[in-house]
């Protein structure tokens, strides 16, 4: 008789070390490198010096954020159903990453004479590749351990690896302006090498990392309304999920309106690659302090202590005026100090709510699970552009005037400030006395664990 291949809620792994935890992660450096010069950089390059209409790409960007946003939920589901003999989660991100590295190449290597038939497609490649794998690899994380403490490790590697690539990126503008300025193409080229010379061994890498066992080959086939159930039907996930999209529309505003702070509130353009890079240098750090703190104190009340602790720092921007340059400063070294703090647990807390789930009704979710949570990132970080730009500019700020009066300038640094404090405020609010913490987590493995082991046993031929 065949055996059917059956995935345990605790299958037997190696020891998680730490060359493997970075193996596995891998894949995220070029992801993270190549996300903010597609966004900031590849826009206005394209336009300036490949003479492609700004209009068609703004068309072509929408096109490609919409198919982004739309994919997610169908291949978080999809791969929850995956069966075959590379394992479920695998064959997903090696697809998605060789979009990911076929997009990326069409973007930051474009021939002379490009049209935008050639930028839409890499475009499409781009989003396409990165959303599927970066949908199913955070789900593969929350399979990779059941342990409560195991997967804010692997959630604080994700932010260690992002702010390292963010401050990578973040240098070669700097490094272009040195050799020759003003040179568009230049920068893609630096660009598209750091992604390509990261992303074809990070994919290996990341594939051969982990055991990626397959599920069931009963698995049931997809159905919405269950699947819509599963998602609007938990409240323990929307809660994580409104606060995640709280932190990200926090941490958007300050992303938005950064650059006119530093440029126009504090005249000082020659800051303005310069405070990012403060920033996220310091970003770096971050993860590894969280982990711990998240281990001492269990993931709810460690996320609430973070985002109270962004509340803080924004609301000291209050506090700022013209002259006060090196408040400024220090407080952008706090802030990258708790940089993604609040995400950091948010992420890790999806997978044990997955777990509480598939212990309540025998559904696999996870996928569909980090799907929905890739969701509310986006539409977070949509809101904060959406609310914050039309808001200052309602107040009387123009980023194009010669000058702007006093009072558009409050408005701008209120905005700046307030924004961001309440947003934070709200997701520690959110998550504020959230009953899944580590011992009823445990028990819910111990459920699992023992459910399992009976099918598993119920599998095996009689002799």
């Amino acid at each position: 008789m065949k055996h059917e291949t059956f995935r345990t809620s605790h299958a037997r792994q190696e020891p998680l070390d730490g060359w493997r935890l970075l193996r596995f992660t891998a894949m995220s450096v070029p992801i993270y490198a190549a996300a903010q010069p597609v966004m900031a950089f590849v826009p206005a390059i394209l336009s300036r010096h490949y003479a492609i209409p700004l209009a068609g790409l703004g068309l072509v960007y929408l096109i490609g954020q919409v198919v982004n946003s739309l994919l997610d939920p169908v291949i978080g589901a999809l791969s929850d159903r995956t069966v075959s003999r590379f394992g479920r989660r695998r064959p997903w991100i090696a697809g998605g990453g060789l979009l990911f590295i076929i997009g990326s190449a069409m973007l930051f290597f474009p021939p002379e004479g490009a049209t935008l038939t050639w930028v839409g497609i890499g475009v499409i490649c781009y989003y396409t590749g990165a959303s599927t794998t970066t949908t199913t690899l955070m789900a593969w994380s929350g399979e990779v351990s059941g342990d409560y403490d195991q997967r804010t490790r692997i959630a604080s590697q994700f932010t260690l690896l992002s702010s390292s690539a963010l401050v990578l990126t973040l240098l070669l503008p700097a490094v272009a302006d040195q050799l020759r300025p003003d040179d568009g193409p230049l920068r893609l080229t630096l660009f598209g090498t750091l992604v390509l010379v990261t992303a074809v061994p990070g994919l290996l890498l990341t594939l051969t990392a982990m055991p990626d066992h397959s599920a069931p080959s009963g698995a049931e086939r997809f159905a919405l309304g269950k699947t819509l159930k599963a998602v609007f039907g938990n409240p323990l996930l929307l809660r994580v999920l409104a606060a995640d999209a709280a932190v990200t529309a926090g941490q958007g505003v300050r992303t938005a309106l950064l650059l006119f702070i530093v440029t126009i509130y504090f005249q000082r353009p020659e800051w303005a690659a310069g405070f990012f890079l403060l920033q996220y240098s310091f970003g770096v750090l971050a993860g590894p302090i969280w982990r711990r703190i998240g281990q001492r104190l269990g993931k709810s009340r460690a996320a609430v202590a973070a985002e109270l602790t962004q509340a803080a720092i924004n609301f000291g921007l209050v506090f700022l005026t013209p002259d006060r340059f090196g408040l400024m400063m220090a407080l952008a070294i706090a802030q990258g100090l708790s940089q993604g703090s609040g995400n950091l647990m948010l992420r890790s807390m999806v997978a044990d709510v997955a777990d509480l789930h598939r212990a309540e009704t025998g559904e696999d979710r996870v996928g569909l699970y980090y799907s929905v949570f890739s969701v509310s990132m986006k539409l977070g970080g949509a809101l904060a552009f959406g609310i914050a730009l039309p808001l200052v500019t309602a107040f009387g700020f123009d980023p194009k005037a010669a000058t702007n009066t006093p009072e558009a300038l409050n408005a701008l640094l209120l905005v700046f400030a307030l924004g961001p404090t309440l947003a934070h405020a709200l997701a520690a609010a959110l998550v504020a006395g959230f009953p899944l913490n580590a011992d009823r987590h445990a028990e819910i493995r111990r459920q699992l664990r023992a459910r399992d082991e009976v099918h598993a046993a119920a599998l095996v031929p009689a002799e």
